[in-house]
């Protein structure tokens, strides 16, 4: 199966459990078609370059999708009616990292600063 990098952005206004149940719908989706997660990464609520529908922060996910491109159709329109998510991409790659992402290095460096 086609392995795929899929990030998205919800509102800033949702709590955490929120956006876990979103991603919880989204592994529902693609559990459904034979599919998997192999990693999902929450980011955090971090500052946006620009405003959104009226927001100025967003809370960030990235999940390592390996799933059929039929499921990621149905994903990509399921995402599109989800009001609490402003954008999403997702992107197929070769193989997944199996380090932790840039993001998360990032995030991992400034709490070490302190």
């Amino acid at each position: 199966m086609p392995l795929y990098e899929h990030v998205y952005l919800a509102r800033q206004d949702i709590t955490t459990q929120q956006v876990e149940a979103i991603n919880s719908t989204i592994e529902e989706l693609i559990k459904k078609d034979g599919g998997s997660i192999d990693k999902v990464e929450y980011w955090g609520l971090r500052q946006l370059s620009y405003k959104i529908k009226k927001n100025r922060k967003a809370h960030y996910t990235l999940m390592n999708i390996n799933a059929p491109s039929d499921t990621l159709k149905e994903l990509d329109r399921q995402i599109s009616l989800n009001e609490n998510v402003l954008r999403h991409l997702t992107v197929k790659v070769n193989k997944f990292e199996e380090t932790p992402s840039v993001m998360m290095d990032s995030k991992s460096s400034d709490t070490k600063e302190d």
